[in-house]
């Protein structure tokens, strides 16, 4: 094997740095955060409320971390899930101030106004009349002088915002990982693909347009909480004049398949997802969604009378496609030992940048230095999976550019350049 002799100055400054480098690997920060943690809304602090939110945690993180619903169903997992006190690592409480409901406002004002009538007393007295022969005489009640001293009554406040305990739940990614796996339940690594989201509304007169951040916030809301309810990492167009000069309105309808790519290329989105939505007068959601991954079309229709139910359907399914292409259970995957070599690779700074990068890979299971030559790094990656998958993986982020065209000393070497 040639060692340049830059190599050997280059470990000898930084043997210890690497060391320590590579024994925290795992905890170096992933493209998507907070998999094993989970944020809930608790109505005390008590024992059985505890119990109960550690169930449901568990539960949201077990959907999230393998990323198909279907697991849920497993032996295995529901004994766990019942049992889920035993996987926390930590825990912690807060508050937040949440708006009242405009319902639960209205009813409260009701209540007030039916119960909280306040009464007024004050003395009747009879007016002397003299009743003349033959006439009609209405009777008469005196009205009451105001009393000066008696405070005056006015409605209570409606209450606008309410206190909401929170309870933090962190898992242990070990213990869950082992679960997983001798369940024998494929993980789905944080290193995920992004999905660029399109769509066009309609409403009852036929009208068309785009969905925006300032029109459509409901709309966008609701597809950032799925995403964060389920680690899917999420974009939106901005919409600007390259977007609109690119993508109108009636391509997005029409479900252009070669407009649509054409126009998603400055993102660089590893999937594009793209839905119309027809807001009919009968008040149904009807439409149509495509989904482009990996060269291919997936197009399926729409339907639902909750805004809701419509947006996170066609959400969960390409979150359980992509989840079932990246996905793996670690023990029962091919083991693999590929060469990567990387060019750009010129600093002390770029080189630690490069092995923590690469040690983050969910595929990677272990890291060698190989070859350094100029800035020129070759690696030797043992892998739980095989090349063509750590290819792909690889491929989710800008930080590797493959480098086409390049003759390789082995059909085994991945070529890329640095890029960050």
């Amino acid at each position: 094997m040639k060692w340049h002799v830059n190599f050997s100055k280059l470990l000898g400054v930084c043997s210890l740095g690497l060391a320590l480098l590579f024994a925290s690997a795992a905890t170096q920060a992933l493209p998507v955060t907070g998999l094993y943690s989970e944020h809930m809304a608790v109505a005390n602090e008590s024992d059985a409320e505890r119990s109960r939110a550690f169930r449901e945690a568990l539960h949201a993180v077990i959907l999230r971390v393998t990323g198909e619903p279907q697991w849920l169903d497993h032996p295995t997992i529901i004994a766990a899930v019942e049992n889920a006190q035993s996987y926390v690592e930590a825990i912690g409480y807060s508050s937040e101030f949440i708006a009242v409901p405009a319902e639960v406002a209205a009813r409260a004002a009701q209540s007030t106004d039916v119960t909280g009538t306040a009464e007024t007393t004050g003395t009747t007295e009879a007016t002397e009349i003299t009743q003349m022969p033959g006439a009609a005489v209405e009777p008469t009640v005196a009205t009451p002088e105001p009393d000066a001293n008696q405070a005056e009554v006015s409605a209570p406040l409606i209450p606008t915002t309410r206190e909401q305990r929170y309870i933090d739940v962190d898992f242990s990614s070990a213990l869950i990982d082992e679960l997983l796996t001798t369940a024998n339940i494929p993980i789905w690594d944080s290193n995920r693909p992004s999905v660029l989201v399109w769509m066009a509304l309609q409403d009852e007169t036929g009208n068309r347009s785009l969905m925006t951040a300032d029109i459509n916030n409901d709309i966008i809301e609701l597809i950032q909480e799925f995403a964060d309810r389920r680690g899917l990492p999420v974009l939106f167009p901005v919409l600007d004049f390259e977007d609109r000069r690119s993508l109108n309105e009636d391509l997005v309808w029409t479900l252009n398949d070669e407009a649509i790519r054409k126009a998603s290329n400055r993102y660089g989105a590893d999937s594009i997802l793209t839905g119309r939505l027809h807001f009919t007068a009968s008040g149904e959601l009807v439409g149509l969604w495509q989904f482009l991954f990996q060269d291919e079309a997936d197009v399926f229709d729409g339907f639902s009378t909750d805004l809701r139910e419509y947006l996170h359907g066609p959400l969960a399914r390409v979150t359980s496609q992509l989840a079932s292409y990246f996905a793996i259970v670690p023990e029962s995957a091919t083991r693999e030992m590929v060469q990567l070599r990387v060019d750009g690779v010129g600093s002390l700074q770029e080189y630690s940048s490069l092995l923590s990068y690469v040690s983050g890979l969910g595929l990677v299971e272990s890291v060698s230095p190989a070859q350094l030559d100029g800035e020129r790094l070759e690696l030797r990656l043992g892998l739980v999976g095989d090349a063509q998958q750590l290819f792909e993986l690889i491929a989710l982020d800008r930080d590797l550019l493959p480098i086409e065209g390049v003759a390789s000393d082995a059909s085994d070497v991945l070529h890329y350049r640095w890029t960050r």
